[in-house]
């Protein structure tokens, strides 16, 4: 037995001394992007319990290694680990590519919050997550009017539009998850068809600089992004559900998302709201309910260098419009103006009666992105919406289940982005390429004359973007887009309104079928854009920076202000296009003053906007139909200039009391008629007390007092009409505005951590706290009814 064991060891001996270990194995590791070498990178050979660090050139080498598989971790400062199996087989060459600015790519911070800009030298503002699920239970409208310069057009509080520095609709471009969303933005009484819970961030960008989401963004960009997918094994959601007392209503948000360190996600989010009958201070505001659901899905595959994702979204509105807003003739509403109270007041219902509106969105986006080593970042993107838009108004006949208006407009879009960043992001070129085809089809069932005819629309667009980091104060950039646009409608027109318009000289060519009264016309349109922007951020001393910018920006005329043509219902009033419409001209100037201190901040935002050929809408005059005198409403255009200054400022009183302000000046000018613009946003100024506690449960709460200045630059545009009842002519004052409010608003909440991984915040707020009495210039429903009164509102918000 003790020859066998001394044979079995020399012969084990024997074998360790045949397998001689001299392998080497050595490599780089460089950037991805440019290939320079990365210096004092850690590389671990985990099988071996050693490591190694690269030299200047970025080289590495490890020696007398035996041959077989290893597994190594490669690793830098801001870089993210890079895992590897390797099988090393005499001597062994491998090279490794890091993504050196993985935490720089296309980010700018902003303020420590940890979300990133999309753009540089452009006035733009972040949301971050929990400003956005304070509003989980309100619109995107409400949430946006925390930054200063955004302000609202609404129909009463459930229909909300955000209007930057004076714009809205057709010239505010709107994004979510990457998709523009395209659902008959140019009406006033049309909000946008977004689920704000499914923002993780949203960036606002003032003016059309951000040229790569659209060159007709002459108000500016609002950008929803995601929340970001973690690369790890990892299950996560949240859960806010909130009831408030105004309107008696309660929302529920819950999202859930499956990550995994290979890559592979899926993400799920549902929402829905549900609101009766709100209140002024003073009376109930008859048929204001809402009822909203949706959902939204998003999987795929991401790592750094490739990925994609498959999103699905749907939302249904139920919007009730106030029972008194609806005017059966121009009696109706001189009644509604000179009365201090509503012409209909019944008790509280959640039933959601006419007029009304019901809208139907649905997205389906499909994208994928490959990064290319030394060279830059490659996207492709294809996406369809369908939206469909019912408005019911109030029949004579009861049928009221019937839609006065029934739209359905589906838009198919592809667009591919190249990103070229290989040059140690000093130097960044963007070159984009999108195509549109979009179809409307109002539908004839409703046996009512079409708002909004038949029509298709082709869209084409190419930009180029550059970059240039100067050095560590200066970035500028530069950038140019065309756009082409082509419409072509069927819309039937009555003969008289043809020729009293003048088209039958300046648009004979249009007309397809004479049937007598009426002619069945084919208008096609095309537009040429072409769009530039420039700026710079200097960075003049740690506490002091400086942005300027210019922006050219062209918008063709939207469907609604070419062809409109009859009675809008929903909204009461005769509503007139115009086919002689030319594209507008944006020239804005901006510049931008910042100065960051550690007990104090201020933001100054300063703008000059002068626009040719803006086009809005004005009331012109009565018309007599069979259902009696309508206010007509047309679309005309001028030369205009709007110019203002934004202010944010923040003073830090101790560690726990912070006071914030944030106030918005502008003017809006019709060059042409040497008078104020309509529906321009009065002064504002918001002064907000905060006060935190660690030590209380993460307290939080903070006072608000809101201050809105009555607007007294106004056209006058009121008119005179006759009133068969008492036989006189009665002057309709449209035009004059309410007077100045001041409201005050309290906010708080604490924080519970329940579990190591779960955490309830308990958030409590008073709205109108004293349940003040106001009417909002920019409220299309403000001839008929207070705002909102006091509202008492309970959130739980789950983190898991």
């Amino acid at each position: 037995m003790k020859y066998f064991l001394m044979l079995v060891a020399f012969g084990t001996i024997n074998l360790v001394y045949t397998q001689e270990c001299t392998s080497t194995f050595f490599g780089r590791v460089i950037d991805f992007h440019n290939g320079t070498p990365i210096t004092n990178a850690v590389v671990y050979i985990k099988t071996l319990n050693t490591y190694g660090t690269t030299d200047n050139t970025g080289k590495f080498s490890f020696k007398n290694l035996c041959d077989g598989t290893i597994t190594i971790a490669v690793s830098h400062l801001a870089c993210e680990t890079k895992h590897l199996e390797l099988d090393i087989k005499g001597n062994t060459f491998y090279e490794v590519n890091l993504e050196h600015h993985i935490e720089e790519l296309s980010e700018v911070k902003i303020d420590g919050i940890g979300k990133s800009k999309s753009t540089q030298t452009a006035q733009e503002t972040v949301l971050k997550t929990d400003a956005i699920e304070r509003f989980s239970a309100f619109s995107l409208g409400d949430a946006l009017k925390q930054i200063s310069g955004v302000s609202t057009i609404n129909t009463g509080n459930a229909i909300v539009k955000p209007v930057i520095n004076g714009l809205h609709s057709s010239r505010i471009v709107i994004i979510t998850n990457g998709v523009r969303l395209q659902d008959q933005e140019w009406g006033i009484e049309h909000a946008p068809n977004i689920d704000l819970n499914s923002a993780g961030s949203v960036n606002v960008i003032k003016g059309a600089n951000a040229l790569a989401y659209g060159g007709d963004a002459i108000g500016g960009v609002i950008i929803l992004k995601p929340q970001a997918v973690r690369l790890k094994d990892s299950l996560y959601g949240k859960t806010i559900v909130s009831g408030q007392t105004n309107g008696r209503g309660y929302s529920l948000n819950s999202s859930l998302t499956k990550t995994y360190k290979t890559g592979w996600f899926v993400d799920a989010q549902a929402s829905m709201k549900r609101f009766g009958d709100f209140m002024s201070p003073n009376y109930s505001l008859t048929n204001t309910g809402l009822n909203s659901k949706g959902f939204s899905i998003n999987s795929g595959f991401k790592t750094f260098e490739q990925g994609f994702n498959v999103y699905y979204s749907f939302l249904n509105n139920e919007i009730a419009i106030l029972r008194s807003s609806h005017i059966g003739n121009i009696e109706d509403l001189v009644n509604a103006i000179n009365s201090k109270n509503p012409q209909v007041i019944e008790a509280f219902s959640y039933d959601i009666n006419s007029p009304n509106q019901d809208v139907k969105h649905q997205i389906i986006k499909a994208n994928f992105f490959k990064r290319f080593k030394k060279f830059g970042k490659l996207d492709l993107q294809y996406d369809f919406q369908n939206n469909h838009r019912f408005e019911y108004d109030i029949h004579r006949d009861d049928n009221n289940n019937k839609p006065a208006i029934d739209l359905t407009l589906k838009t198919h879009s592809l667009k591919t982005n190249l990103k070229i960043d290989s040059k140690n992001h000093q130097v960044v070129y963007e070159f984009g390429l999108n195509a549109v085809y979009q179809t409307n089809f109002p539908n004839p069932n409703t046996k009512v004359k079409r708002l909004i005819p038949d029509y298709d629309r082709f869209d084409f667009g190419a930009f180029a973007t550059s970059n240039f980091k100067l050095n560590t104060q200066t970035i500028i950039d530069f950038g140019i887009r065309y756009d082409f646009n082509t419409i072509d409608a069927k819309k039937f027109y009555e003969t008289s309104r043809w020729i009293e318009r003048g088209y039958d000289i300046d648009f004979e060519n249009f007309v397809m079928e004479d049937r007598g009264t009426q002619l069945l016309t084919n208008p096609v349109f095309d537009f040429h854009n072409v769009s530039a922007s420039a700026g710079i951020a200097y960075k003049m001393t740690d506490n002091n920076s400086f942005i300027a910018n210019y922006g050219l920006s062209n918008r063709a005329p939207n469907p609604s202000e070419l062809f409109s043509d009859g009675l809008h219902h929903s909204a009461a009033r005769i509503e007139l296009g115009n086919l002689r419409m030319k594209q507008e001209t944006s020239n804005r100037f901006s510049g931008t003053y910042q100065y960051q201190a550690n007990l104090f901040s201020l933001n100054i935002e300063a703008f000059y906007n002068h626009i040719n050929n803006y086009i809005f809408i004005e009331p012109t005059g009565v018309e007599h139909t069979i259902r009696g005198a309508f206010p007509v409403w047309s679309y005309n255009q001028t030369n205009a200039a709007l110019y203002g200054i934004d202010l944010s400022a923040n003073y830090n009183l101790s560690k726990q009391w912070l006071i914030t302000n944030k106030s918005s000046f502008i003017k809006g000018r019709d060059l042409n008629k040497k008078q104020a613009l309509i529906d321009m946003p009065s002064f504002k100024t918001v002064t907000v007390l905060d006060y935190t506690n660690e030590k209380w449960l993460h307290f939080k709460s903070n006072i608000t007092s809101e201050l809105v200045l009555r607007q007294n630059d106004f056209p006058n545009n009121n008119f005179d009409v006759f009133i068969p009842t008492s036989q006189e002519m009665v002057e309709v004052d449209i035009s004059s505005t309410p007077p100045t409010y001041n409201l005050l608003h309290f906010q708080s909440e604490i924080a519970l951590n329940l579990t190591t991984k779960t955490k309830l915040t308990v958030g409590f707020n008073v709205t109108n706290i004293l349940n003040t009495s106001y009417r909002e210039n920019l409220n299309r429903l403000r001839y008929f009814a207070d705002d909102l009164g006091r509202n008492f509102m309970l959130q739980l918000k789950l983190n898991y």
